[in-house]
């Protein structure tokens, strides 16, 4: 310090002070990767645990992971109990990384007696995510906090635009032919925000199979409520959805992104794609 203070009274020039590293952040999933990416933009180096085209509702940890959790300085994660494995996971991990719940005073909506995770299909309460990611990242990086603000409130102008379309072309769509069939139940806060019907042959999650009966039973709502929009999802097997559009005479449309974004060279490698990409099939299957 003593040399630092007489080379400044001596008029040598002092180097500025190293700009902080980057703060370590680990996500459960892509699609809150790419969020903390658009908030953060160089003050973070994000991982995800579960990558494009995965599926986290089946995800099994692995050790590889565990370092991952332990070596972050925060950890995002969805909640609504998206990710049933996780807890296990900051357990085994001792990490003492904070704890970042991106759903964190939303009120979730129930499909049946489950809680749906899948908040993100509602441009509105992907705003409340922002907020709660761009307050976190401000406390982890204090001297930040104005550009992270100046981030998060460019990425919300851009969500409200996102969702003023998707309420423009939905409404030239009669309201009681808006229904839609998918591999499972992830568009209900879709549905619920932009006023369509989503049927689907699995609930909130993706561990359990249909039976036979429930198969049968699609087929025939189908088939009586004419439905016309009918879609397989980048984290299942199309093959289910191809035989119920098949027996019921319906056209199979382009694949939604549901629980991940797509890789790189997809269409949906952000949330802001994924979410444009999902609107525009969903539109474009009802013909507008």
């Amino acid at each position: 310090m003593k040399r630092r203070l007489l080379l400044a009274a001596a008029g040598a020039p002092l180097l500025p002070a190293a700009a902080p590293a980057p703060l370590r952040v680990m996500t459960s999933f892509s699609i809150l990767a790419d969020l903390v990416r658009e908030v953060g933009g160089d003050m973070v180096s994000v991982n995800s645990l579960v990558g494009p085209d995965a599926d986290a509702h089946v995800y099994k940890p692995t050790p590889r992971d565990v370092r991952g959790i332990a070596a972050a300085e925060v950890v995002v994660v969805n909640g609504l109990g998206f990710e049933g494995w996780l807890e296990r996971l900051l357990t085994a991990s001792g990490t003492r990384a904070a704890v970042v719940v991106a759903t964190e005073g939303i009120q979730p909506r129930l499909a049946g007696l489950s809680v749906d995770p899948h908040a993100w299909h509602d441009a509105a309460l992907l705003q409340r995510y922002v907020a709660t990611l761009a307050a976190a990242l401000a406390k982890a990086r204090p001297g930040a906090r104005e550009v992270i603000a100046a981030r998060a409130r460019s990425y919300t102008d851009r969500l409200a635009a996102a969702d003023a379309d998707i309420r423009s072309r939905l409404s030239r769509v009669p309201r009681e032919q808006r229904r839609v069939f998918t591999a499972h139940d992830a568009f209900g806060y879709f549905g619920a925000a932009y006023g369509v019907d989503f049927l689907s042959p699995q609930g909130p999650g993706t561990g359990h199979e249909p039976s036979a009966a429930d198969v049968a039973r699609l087929v025939r709502q189908l088939r009586r409520d004419r439905v016309r929009a009918v879609f397989a999802e980048n984290i299942a097997d199309a093959r289910l959805i191809e035989r119920i559009a098949r027996e019921a005479g319906a056209r199979v449309g382009r694949r939604l992104y549901s629980d991940a974004l797509s890789g790189p060279a997809g269409p949906a490698p952000t949330c802001l794609k994924l979410f444009a990409h999902n609107a525009d099939a969903i539109c474009t299957a009802f013909g507008v």
